[in-house]
């Protein structure tokens, strides 16, 4: 999708496949912002289908294409079975379905569809769904913003308000439809209530649930939850927290997919809030593993969309007119954006952390209202089993540590990448001080593992101001027999290049930037075929640098591996009950 269709920016999600090593250059000089979602996979993971190396002639396959292309459509399968209901909706009561099913279900679609007369009391009223009689709802959220809309307003009488892929807000002249495609497994009930929020009677409703036999089992799958905040005032200097699985639906141990977020930015039609960036942390990490650049931009589009409306099948600007002055009445002051995650979910095996900041310095007193969509098993996939504390005698001992040319243990006073440090003054994310080694030749540890273990994830807490950190990884398969495990590498370091010319084309500049942010959580994937049925392993790590100038004509900095921590986390089968 190119920027007249999103509105400011030029997007795709095609998949770009690579055996060994990937580079991405950006030619223009003057300003842009952008960022790219990529994965990486061990040596005999099983997958749908191999890797091979992209080139320009790749395409999709039509089959894909097809089906993206049918977004706003019914996407259930035409064999699925069909539970219809027609309802009346009474101020601060509720419309409940059960479904009490004998096999393992998947409901393939969910539908309703209200009198356009009634659409905006329909949109604040609440969807909520109970899986399998647990104590707590997996989807409590205002029917519109969970179908992909701030509000069922629809200003300029358009057909879609919302043409996503997973779901869809589509008007006729007579009614609105809202359904949503998102495959939901359970096994043996599922409890859907539609709960009236307003002050008036909703009549004419009509539901639509579409379900079939379930043939994968439920530990491959999870259950489908989508998780609503309304944030009220913002915290001055702190992320909002769209969601924290330690702490919904009991709290604890999650593993799972996050597959999107439906979200409010602003009631009073200002779109200067969305500076704030998206930041992502999974799986006990320090540092998000997915960092934005601003809220448009996640939302699939760039200079707030031009103040314009815009949807596609996975990112949109539905509902918000471009300013407070022109905005036809309160409902058009609702600023709304959407975005889905589908081959580019994030995985995460112990808990995740959705953050969006907001305004550029979490500086906004904006009205945000989000529902963060993911699939989840309240049992954790990845499970810590060893940790290393370099510098620290015990622990170096304790794990057997070996590096015969490592520096001195040498205290760092820094931070990570969590947002600004001070907000009017006030510190709010002060320095802390950890100890390190750093190394020009070799490192040797040993780690405990789980026997069970389907693979291990190293994690590797570092001094960033180091760039370009390279190395080779070993597993001692018997006494002094070693096993490479692939190379580990970490592009860039805290220092950076900044250049923005004032003319469009203007000769690139060379501004030297440096932050205060030397920490970093960083993570490599043992391969099952190395740690299967181990309660320890010996790592080895063979420093190999990587010589590169921060641009052409630079000195090439000091370079070094650097080791302030090692965790060990091993992946697991749920135990399910």
């Amino acid at each position: 999708w190119t920027w007249s269709e999103t509105r400011g920016a030029d997007l795709s999600w095609v998949p770009i496949g690579f055996e060994n090593s990937f580079q991405m250059a950006y030619s223009r000089t003057h300003y842009g912002t952008g960022y790219y979602i990529y994965h990486q996979f061990v040596p005999g993971t099983k997958l749908s289908r191999p890797i091979h190396s992209w080139s320009e002639k790749s395409a999709p396959d039509k089959d894909v294409l097809e089906l993206i292309s049918r977004a706003g459509t019914d996407l259930s399968p035409k064999s699925a079975n069909t539970l219809e209901k027609d309802f009346v909706l009474k101020p601060d009561s509720k419309f409940t379905v059960d479904m009490l099913v004998t096999e393992p279900t998947m409901l393939r679609a969910l539908e309703l569809s209200v009198p356009q007369a009634q659409a905006l009391e329909f949109g604040r009223a609440r969807l909520r769904v109970t899986w399998d009689g647990f104590e707590q709802r997996s989807i409590d959220a205002p029917a519109a913003l969970f179908f992909g809309a701030g509000t069922l307003y629809n200003r300029d009488n358009r057909e879609y308000l919302v043409k996503a892929f997973p779901v869809n807000i589509r008007f006729d002249e007579e009614r609105v439809y809202l359904a949503c495609y998102f495959p939901m497994p359970f096994d043996r009930t599922a409890r859907i209530e539609v709960v009236g929020q307003g002050t008036n009677e909703i009549i004419g409703i009509h539901a639509k649930v579409r379900y079939e036999k379930r043939k994968q089992p439920m530990e491959q799958l999870g259950y489908f939850h989508a998780t609503y905040k309304d944030h009220g005032t913002p915290e001055p200097g702190k992320d909002l927290i769209l969601l924290d699985t330690r702490k919904t639906e009991g709290g604890g141990d999650w593993s799972g997919s996050f597959v999107g977020t439906s979200f409010i930015f602003s009631d009073r039609g200002n779109l200067g809030t969305l500076e704030g960036d998206p930041r992502f942390f999974f799986d006990d990490s320090q540092t998000p593993q997915a960092y934005g650049t601003g809220t448009e931009e996640w939302g699939g589009g760039g200079d707030y969309w031009g103040g314009r409306n815009m949807t596609i099948p996975f990112a949109g600007h539905p509902t918000g007119e471009k300013s407070e002055k022109e905005a036809l009445n309160a409902e058009d002051k609702i600023e709304s954006a959407y975005r889905f995650l589908l081959a580019d979910l994030m995985p995460f095996g112990k808990n995740a952390e959705i953050h969006l900041e907001h305004g550029g310095n979490n500086d906004s007193t904006e009205h945000y209202q989000t529902v963060t969509y993911w699939y989840g098993l309240h049992h954790p996939t990845l499970v810590q089993t060893d940790r290393l504390q370099i510098g620290n005698p015990e622990s170096e001992s304790q794990h057997h540590y070996i590096s015969p040319e490592a520096s001195a243990p040498c205290e760092i006073t820094s931070r990570y990448e969590w947002g600004p440090d001070t907000f009017q003054g006030k510190e709010i994310f002060p320095a802390t001080t950890d100890t390190g080694r750093t190394t020009t030749t070799t490192s040797e540890f040993s780690l405990k593992l789980d026997p069970k273990n389907l693979g291990v994830m190293l994690r590797r807490k570092l001094d960033y101001s180091f760039p370009n950190q390279r190395a080779e990884v070993f597993i001692e398969k018997k006494k002094g027999q070693w096993q490479s495990a692939g190379i580990w590498y970490l592009a860039g370091g805290n220092t950076c290049v900044y250049s923005n010319p004032k003319g469009e084309l203007g000769a690139t500049e060379h501004h030297i930037q440096t932050s205060n942010r030397r920490f970093r959580d960083d993570e490599f994937l043992l391969p099952l075929a190395l740690t299967k049925g181990r309660a320890n392993i010996r790592v080895c790590i063979k420093f190999t640098p990587f010589e590169i100038p921060l641009y052409p004509g630079q000195p090439v900095a000091k370079l070094a591996w650097s080791e302030i921590r090692y965790d060990a986390y091993c992946y697991v089968l749920p135990e399910m009950k």
